[in-house]
């Protein structure tokens, strides 16, 4: 008779922040990026309009789209898929 190996727990999704503003094509390719990795590395991305903010706007107007996580950036543009895929699976990698 074969048994069964119970799963592994599921991963807690890696909280990551992506600071963005409206109208910015490479945000919204850091966004779908974002969509890709989360497929293999568990994310929970929140967006962030640094227009909504006057100190955000301040600090990332020129720099947008930027990757954060646990308030360490972590990639910023121009974003390379798999830099990022790899930077992210190695911080969630960490946390098991």
């Amino acid at each position: 008779m074969w048994l069964r190996r119970p799963k592994p727990p599921a991963a807690e999704p890696l909280p990551v922040t992506l600071y963005r503003k409206q109208g910015c094509g490479l945000c919204d390719q850091a966004e779908l990026t974002l969509a890709k990795i989360s497929k293999r590395v568990p994310l929970h991305v929140r967006t962030v309009d640094i227009d909504s903010d006057e100190a955000l706007q301040r600090r990332y107007f020129l720099e947008v789209p930027v990757v954060v996580v646990r308030g360490e950036e972590v990639a910023r543009a121009p974003i390379s898929e798999r830099v990022l895929a790899d930077t992210l699976a190695e911080i969630a990698s960490h946390r098991r």
